[in-house]
């Protein structure tokens, strides 16, 4: 008979627990604000252009910040410094939720809020993902990683429902107070973490500039790696865009408001049932299998340039999460499985900068692009460079080839 220990699984052990429910906790409340922001952005009138630079502004803090916040998770307690970014994010969160209870938010204060919120995520996020190998042994690495990400995705599912509800029922403004509330909960899970320091006290730290280059040279040591954050270099160019600014925009035009809430849950299911799938398939060569399987992310674009019916795009934004999300745990543990400890972090932030430098131009520049060409046009381009690309980085042989262990 099979033992409560066993069927809990990395469940078991008190500082995986911890960080599961912390980040889940926080994918809830960081599922709300897109939804919340985009329409409040709309709300005080502003355009498509508008919209692409507000959530601009969040990346781009985001990409100047997350190589500094790489190099601190591996000098740096990663357990102290997640808790730190988080109630700092709650505070950043409250007062902006508080400006638009009160009908005082501008569109530039939701960017510079944004910004803000974009420094303290990034530099907690290299850690987040770095510090689950700390959590469990080696051998549950495997299981740990899908599992987390399940129910993390798993709350983002009832956070975009219930964006969209809230918006609907009591504003912006209080949807975004969720995601405040949410901050101050991981904060909290953080604190009560007891991990070890992944560089011991005494050893000579190199300058940033040293562990940055350190960094650097453990990424390009790895074909796949480097080809792969490549690849997301484009599929962010594109698709932030198509997702942050033209997707509300077309779907409210073609379906209605309430049904963008509906494609980003199925979305999320999409992530949720590619990581259940996880749990049980474990393909040897797993980096070409996900990577195979990341060409679907073309269907949510395409969906909804073509089709003004609500079951189609659905369905292809199920398919995107799905396919998205099978490669993201085989490319999350291709990582964890083949980078040094001390190194992590920054390679984990390597991964956000490559994956993320182009996104704050994309969504600056899908509005006017978008509206010069059209906007069914644009998505349909989008979804043919990010099907493309997938599949062309199926013919790297160190793709082919790498196994997982």
């Amino acid at each position: 008979m099979t033992s409560l220990s066993e069927r809990l699984g990395p469940l078991r052990h008190r500082d995986f627990r911890l960080l599961v429910v912390g980040r889940t906790t926080n994918s809830f409340g960081g599922a709300v604000t897109p939804v919340a922001l985009a329409f409040a952005v709309l709300d005080l009138g502003g355009s498509a252009t508008e919209l692409g630079l507000v959530v601009a502004a969040f990346a781009l803090a985001e990409v100047v910040t997350v190589l500094f916040g790489g190099v601190l998770g591996d000098r740096v307690s990663r357990q102290r410094l997640l808790q730190v970014t988080m109630t700092a994010a709650a505070v950043v969160q409250g007062a902006v939720a508080a400006l638009l209870v009160a009908d005082r938010a501008t569109i530039p204060v939701l960017a510079g809020g944004g910004a803000v919120l974009g420094v303290l995520l990034a530099l907690g996020g290299p850690s987040a993902q770095a510090i689950v190998r700390l959590t469990v042994p080696a051998e549950e690495l495997s299981t740990a990683v899908p599992l987390g990400r399940v129910m993390q995705n798993g709350a983002q599912i009832l956070g975009f429902a219930a964006g969209g509800v809230l918006v609907a029922a009591v504003g912006p403004g209080w949807a975004i107070a969720v995601d405040a509330g949410t901050f101050a909960v991981a904060s909290f899970c953080f604190s009560l973490m007891r991990v070890p320091h992944t560089r011991p006290e005494g050893e000579a730290r190199p300058s940033f500039l040293g562990d940055l280059g350190d960094g650097f040279r453990e990424v390009f040591r790895h074909t796949w790696l480097w080809l792969l954050i490549g690849q997301a270099l484009l599929y962010h160019l594109f698709y932030g865009g198509a997702q942050g600014v033209l997707g509300p925009i077309v779907v409210e035009d073609s379906i209605g408001r309430s049904a963008w809430g509906l494609a980003l849950s199925a979305l999320m299911a999409g992530f949720l049932v590619g990581g259940l799938v996880c749990l049980r398939f474990r393909p040897r060569h797993g980096l070409f299998v996900g990577t195979a399987f990341l060409s679907l992310t073309a269907c949510f674009p395409i969906a909804m340039a073509l089709s003004d019916q609500l079951w189609v795009v659905v369905i292809g934004a199920f398919l995107h999460g799905f396919g998205l999300e099978i490669f993201s745990v085989n490319w999350d543990l291709s990582i964890q499985q083949n980078v040094d400890e001390d190194k992590l972090a920054r390679v984990y932030s390597l991964d956000l900068v490559g994956s993320f430098v182009m996104r704050p131009l994309g969504l600056a520049l899908t509005g006017p692009v978008a509206e010069a060409v059209g906007f069914e046009r644009w998505l349909l381009v989008v979804g043919a460079v990010m099907g493309g690309s997938s599949l062309v980085a199926l013919l790297s042989r160190d793709v082919q080839k790498l196994v997982r262990t």
